[in-house]
């Protein structure tokens, strides 16, 4: 599964997607929108953004630390009580 990085700076092609959500959902971005005097596409836009940029920095954290694991390299007990021993 490739990911991809999201970029604000380029130019991108807008497609239509559409989806179910309650009326709770919806009164609430309504309300994000009007208060900051954007439609609901730009108020859904910037909430779809930052969720998709969260996961891919998730997935690639973990594919990393997956890496790591498989490697063999873990941390040892000494360094596990040092780090515990800070809190």
């Amino acid at each position: 599964m490739a990911v991809r990085t999201l970029k604000r700076d380029t130019e991108y092609e807008s497609v239509k997607i559409s989806f179910l959500t309650d009326k709770a959902n919806r009164d609430a971005l309504d309300t994000i929108a009007t208060a900051l005097d954007r439609d609901r596409s730009y108020i859904l836009n910037e909430a779809v953004t930052a969720y998709l940029e969260m996961q891919q920095w998730h997935l690639k954290d973990t594919r990393k630390a997956i890496e790591e694991a498989d490697a063999g390299d873990f941390a040892s007990d000494r360094e596990v009580r040092q780090a515990f021993a800070k809190y």
